[in-house]
Parts: C-alpha cells; structure tokens; sequence
C-alpha cells in the first residue's frame, strides 16, 4: 500500500524531491535547527530556576530551610541523567544512518518531561521530569552536534558551534528571566505555556530538517557533497586487509621497513586501535583537556542557578521578577558568540579559551563584595555578572569546535600510517557523547557545589572557589588545547608527538626511512591506499620502497 503523499514527504521517502529541498538541507538551515534544538532544551531546563523555589513550598510543601537543598537536587539530577544517558545516545548514533530520527524521538521525551514538571506535586514526580528532561538533551547535544560535524566544514566549525553556543546562552540565561516574570503575573501553568508553544517550534523545523546525505538521492549538487563527506576521514575506513598487510612486512607508523620490528609506539597506538572510538579517543590529552574546559565552563555557568535567586531575594528582598533579571546581565555578551567563533576558526582555539577562563577570575572573586543592600551593590552585582558573562561566551564556541578538530586529527593520523579509522559512522557522535557527559557533569556539580557552599560558608566564599576554579582551568586549556604548547611536531591529537604523517609538514619518524611530505597532501583515503600497495608490489629493501611510495605519491600533488 502506497505511503500518503504528505507521510511520504515527512518520512522523505518520495520518489519526488521534497518542497525546498536546497533550502532544508542548506547549512545555515541545519545549524538554525540545531541551535533552536538546543536553545529549547536549554529554556525548558532554566525557566523553572526562578519558579521552583516558590512552587516547592506551596504546591510540593517542603520547609523554608529545606528549598535551597531541593533547589540544588533538581538542578543537578538533570546534569546526572545527561551524564548516564550521553554515551548511550553517542554510541547509537554511530551505528545509526540518519540522525534526523533520534531527534525527533528526543523530543517526545522533552514533552513527556514537561508534562511531569507542570503537573507534579511531589517531590518524586518532580525527579522523574528531570530525568526524562535530562535524557532527551542528551540526544539533543550528541546527535545535534555531530550533525553539524557532518554538515560543516572542519574550518567553519567553531562559528557555526557559535550559534548554538548563543542558543544555549540565550535558552539558559533568558529562560529565568521569563519564567520569572510570567510566573508573577500569569501564574505557574502559564510558564508552563510558553514551553509547549516552544516544542511546537522545535518539532516543526525537525521534521522539515533533511540531511545531506539524505538530500543527495534528489540533488546533483548534494551528491557531489555527500561524496566528498564520504571520502573524509569521518566516514571511510582503511580496507581490514591493510592491518594484516602491515603485521606480515613490519610496517610501522614511522615508515615502510619490510623486517623492522615495530616500535612500542606503534604496539601501543595497534592496541588502541582495538578499542571502541569512545575509549580510544580518551587517551588523547588534547581531548581530555577540553572535556574538563567544558565541565569547568558548565560549573560556572550553572553554578549561578542555585544560589543567585536565593541571594538576591535575602539581600535585596526582590521578588522571583527581580531575580530573575539578574541573568540578563549574563545573557546579554553571548550575542558575540558568533563573532568568537569566526575568531577561533582564524586563529585557533587556544588563546581565545585561556583568556576566557582567565578573565573570568576577577569578576568572580569580586562578586565576594555584593553583601549589602545598597544601590552601588546591586550596580557592582550585573557589571560584574556581565563580565563574568563576557569571558565565558569567548570559550564556548572553540571548546566545541576543539572536540571535532581532536576526532579528525586523529583519524587522519590512524589512516595516514596505514591503520584503520573509527569505521564508516566515524566518531563524532560519541566524541560529543563524551563533551556531553564533561558538561553534564558540570551541570551536576555546579549548583550542587555553589548551594552547599553557600549554605556552610557563604556567599564570599562560593564566589572565591568559583574564580580560582576559573583561574585553575585556564592552564590545561593553554597547554593542551590545538596540541601540547611546546610541541612544534604533529600529535596525534594527544599534544605529544606521535611520528606520524603530518600533512603539509615534516615530521620525524621513529624508522630509518623518512620521505619527505608534499606540500599539497593526498586524501587520507588514497595515501592509506598507496601504503597498501607499495608494501604488497615492492619486495626489495626500504630505500626501493620509499622509492615506489614517492613515485606513487607525485601523480596526487
């Protein structure tokens, strides 16, 4: 039985092209659908921040001295079930073949959580909304960003995660303040209200959204692009016959000798091929050091959640509306998140993070001052939020982009000495599995951490953890961000030297034979291909077979 027309148009599987097809599939749609994903997941997390200390007492009856331990609890089992749920989701997604399906499904999770929340009046069931709301931005963040890891080019990267660096400000910084001001004047289940006719949104540019690879049966241009994703280092593998080639001539990372044994290097990056992508990729230091600028960055970020409103209302006797305009202050320098972006595409990542975090310092530590209810505190209070605001939204873009760059770098690297990649669905999905647990987790300790500081020590002594903690993280981010700092040879996206293949320089080989590299290099495919054939057709020492692998390599420049 045939499919409807318009069942067959959602589901894209028409023989006809869909209606716009360029115009869905294009890259700025695809990022928009992305941000907006994220930018709703982030508002249904944050618009119940000025809400929820009030509806806990009349509508769940917990004591005055027990809000701010439940405040603290629900904001961080949402970072809990993002963490438990983000390598599940990140492992699917590479075995799956369309990641358009996954995020639909996520959002009937966002829906079902919002129905939780709005008509809960326990504790319990106010838990289970923020589970369920934790496992569909699981699905949002991994399956989100490895989509735009397959749409956008690795040198755009960074300002396209700019955008969805700004709707995750804009969904997490404006959604207390609306909540707080709706939830005054209109009452619990309106704020409730603003958040269906969001996932309405959400749902429809998912369903509109269509894939590139997915555009490719209908478009020539598409077709094109879709091939050339497909010969990137993301989506094809190394031939299985190339590893036992390599193990029957002695073929190492280092070079092409046909009985030199292989180097402990070139064992231990054998073994690490063994493992799943996920674990493989953590053994890079490079990653590692991102993974922790996320957590940091989501510490702080969420940090302010549970004690900002608490604060202000104790200090300045403002109302959920008052308190909640305290985040704008924050909001406001995330429209610069494009902007960084395109800075960090230019000029790398690592400078851009480490200023971020350094300069988030002082106006963290300052915020130490703000203990008096007078007109200067309250003015010194959102010039320095503002300018803690400004600094980590100079971090964001690079972090994300960084965790694309570290993937590519090392496939390239495993296909370049002859060993095969992460497979055709690539790694970007559980790589971003892993950035999604690092955030999560800073969503977990953050509020956590900053309300039981506050509740044993105090509002100085949360704002001085917060800033050295900034401080602190600035030094791996400086380190180990774009390779290890002191290292002009090529890593394998670890920061050490891995004397491997560097496309485009020189670098040493552990071997006695070492080419010298084009300046213009081959694709990653064709020279794990030419490594392939020169082992099998050359049969006489390794000064013939480099001789053969140039011979081979010229024709490609």
């Amino acid at each position: 039985m045939a499919r409807p027309k318009w069942l067959a148009t959602l589901t894209q599987h028409s023989e006809k092209p869909p209606a716009m097809l360029k115009f869905r599939s294009s890259d700025g749609f695809i990022i928009g659908t992305v941000a907006l994903a994220v930018f709703t997941d982030m508002f249904l997390y944050g618009v119940i921040v000025p809400v929820i200390p009030f509806a806990l007492q009349s509508r769940s009856h917990i004591e005055q001295d027990r809000v701010q331990y439940w405040v603290s609890v629900l904001i961080a089992i949402y970072g809990a079930s993002l963490l438990a749920f983000s390598p599940v989701c990140g492992w699917l997604a590479d075995r799956g073949s369309s990641r358009r399906s996954p995020l639909l499904l996520g959002l009937l999770a966002l829906l079902g959580s919002t129905v939780l929340l709005q008509v809960g009046n326990s504790t319990g069931i106010l838990i289970a909304g923020r589970v369920l709301q934790g496992a569909s931005a699981a699905v949002v963040w991994v399956i989100g960003l490895a989509l735009l890891a397959d749409t956008v080019p690795q040198e755009n990267l960074a300002q396209a995660m700019g955008y969805v660096s700004l709707g995750m400000s804009l969904g997490i910084l404006i959604a207390p303040l609306l909540g707080g001001v709706v939830f005054d004047n209109a009452g619990y289940d309106a704020v409730f209200g603003m958040a269906y006719g969001l996932i309405g949104l959400d749902i429809m540019l998912r369903l509109l959204l269509v894939e590139k690879k997915v555009a490719a049966r209908w478009d020539p241009v598409a077709e094109v692009q879709a091939q050339e994703a497909a010969d990137s280092p993301s989506s094809r593998a190394v031939p299985a016959a190339t590893e036992q080639i390599d193990s029957e001539k002695g073929l190492t990372s280092g070079g092409l000798g046909a009985s030199d044994p292989p180097t402990s290097t070139a064992l231990r990056s054998r073994r690490r091929d063994r493992l799943p992508p996920v674990l493989a990729l953590l053994y890079s230091r490079r990653l590692l050091a991102a993974l922790f600028c996320a957590l940091i960055q989501a510490a702080l970020l969420t940090s302010f959640d549970s004690v900002l409103t608490i604060h202000s209302a104790n200090l300045f006797g403002w109302t959920a509306t008052g308190a909640a305009l305290l985040f704008l202050p924050i909001v406001i320098p995330s429209f610069l998140a494009p902007a960084f972006g395109w800075f960090s595409d230019k000029y790398g990542g690592r400078y851009p993070v480490t200023l971020g975090f350094l300069g988030a310092c002082p106006p963290l530590v300052c915020l130490r001052f703000v203990d008096e209810n007078t007109m200067n505190d309250k003015v010194i209070l959102c010039a320095l939020l503002a300018l803690t605001g400004l600094f980590l939204a100079l971090t964001f873009p690079p972090i994300m982009a960084e965790i694309s760059g570290v993937v590519e770098t090392k496939e390239k690297n495993m296909l370049a000495s002859g060993r095969a990649g992460f497979g055709p669905g690539g790694a970007y999905a559980q790589a971003y599995g892993l950035f999604n647990m690092a955030f999560a987790g800073g969503c977990m300790v953050g509020p956590l951490m900053a309300g039981f500081i506050v509740e044993d020590k105090g509002w100085s002594a949360m704002a001085l953890v917060l800033g050295i903690l900034s401080a602190i993280t600035s030094i791996p981010a400086c380190l180990w961000l774009g390779g290890w700092l002191f290292k002009k040879t090529h890593n394998d996206g670890d920061g050490g030297s891995t004397g491997l293949l560097d496309f485009g320089r020189e670098t040493p080989h552990a071997s006695p034979v070492s080419l010298p590299l084009p300046s213009k290099a081959p694709s990653p495919a064709s020279i794990a291909m030419t490594f392939t054939t020169a082992v099998v057709s050359s049969k006489g020492n390794a000064s013939r077979q480099a001789q053969a692998l140039r011979k081979r390599l010229a024709p490609k420049l």
